[in-house]
């Protein structure tokens, strides 16, 4: 970090900064320029307040040098995060890992049954929301615990993992309890105490980008999860808020290049949301792969337009069956695979 002195900035300014940055636990390093003098800041961790030094006299700015996050960083860890799951799966390898299912669990049978058709076209995590944080508070809520033990049977029966979001730091436990990954949703991603309690899980975490959040803000939320000692984050980009009305969200394509060059963690899309429409979901799961996504997180519904959340962004299982084709072909081109299908698994 750098703080840069105005041009008329007295010795006692510069030496009150270098007091001040050493107060705070940091080594100072004055820096003198033909027309003003900046004060490295060494050492820093991450939890430098900027603040305290933007209102000392005689400074005109303080500059980052280095990003906020840390431990998300590729300067920390320049090797690509791998996440192994139970049943085999690995998400951030080689490896193209397609999450699939309805938004929401709506009974015992069409959870088990949509599994088993996902699990036998490629599909190795089950989606499914337990509890659903919606616009309106009319709309269908979820079946809570209920729905959690619904796919827990899901993955008995078939061998996917499950994931599924958890909305508040009291429920938490309970998803960890049945979930194989924990989803923290779009709505969520700056709620803190969550995150913590998230990190403190013990178990994989989704973590959704927020609606209306940069990439920087995004990754600072990540960095929460890994600062109380889980490593074992998937980034997922789903869409942001935009001017436009041609699709539900902005499914941000270049937000996959960009956080693979700035972070070690793995990163899937989620056409569903980004795009809200059934017929745009398929072109952008091809986009979504050859841009490098670690993989993709897809709605399916076997009766769309019965479905009690999101129906018209949920592919009918046929389409599923196109995209898997397609994505296949478009990860061989550049080098990759789709994760190999489960084996039969016997009924628990």
């Amino acid at each position: 970090m750098l703080v840069v002195m105005k041009h008329n900035a007295s010795e006692e300014d510069i030496s009150g900064v270098v007091g001040t940055i050493t107060e705070m636990g940091y080594d100072a390093r004055p820096i003198p320029g033909g027309q003003r003098t900046a004060v490295g800041l060494i050492g820093n961790d991450g939890r430098v307040d900027s603040g305290r030094l933007q209102g000392l006299a005689g400074v005109l700015e303080v500059i980052p040098v280095t990003h906020a996050y840390k431990q998300v960083s590729r300067e920390w860890k320049e090797d690509d995060t791998l996440v192994t799951l139970p049943n085999g799966t690995v998400v951030g390898g080689n490896e193209l890992v397609i999450m699939a299912g309805p938004c929401a669990v709506e009974g015992e049978r069409q959870i088990i049954d949509i599994a088993h058709i996902l699990c036998g076209m490629g599909a190795t995590i089950l989606r499914g929301g337990a509890f659903k944080p919606r616009t309106s508070p009319y709309s269908f809520q979820g079946l809570g615990l209920e729905g959690l033990r619904f796919l827990a049977r899901a993955r008995d029966e078939t061998g996917m993992m499950v994931v599924t979001e958890a909305l508040d730091p009291e429920g938490l436990d309970l998803v960890a309890e049945y979930a194989d990954i924990i989803q923290i949703g779009a709505r969520n991603m700056q709620n803190y105490p969550l995150l913590r309690r998230a990190g403190r899980a013990g178990k994989p975490v989704l973590l959704k980008r927020g609606m209306a959040a940069t990439i920087e803000e995004w990754l600072l939320a990540a960095e929460y999860l890994l600062a109380e000692g889980n490593h074992d984050v998937i980034l997922c980009e789903r869409g942001v808020r935009s001017f436009a009305k041609h699709t539900r969200n902005l499914l941000d394509l270049a937000a996959i290049p960009v956080v693979k060059s700035l972070s070690h963690l793995p990163i899937i899309a989620d056409p569903s949301h980004g795009t809200g429409l059934r017929s745009k979901v398929i072109p952008l799961a091809r986009a979504s792969v050859a841009a490098g996504a670690d993989g993709l997180m897809i709605e399916v519904h076997s009766d769309p337009p019965r479905a009690m959340s999101d129906g018209a962004q949920s592919l009918y299982p046929e389409q599923f069956q196109e995209l898997m084709e397609q994505v296949g072909t478009i990860a061989s081109a550049i080098g990759r695979v789709v994760t190999a299908p489960l084996e039969a698994v016997t009924p628990v």
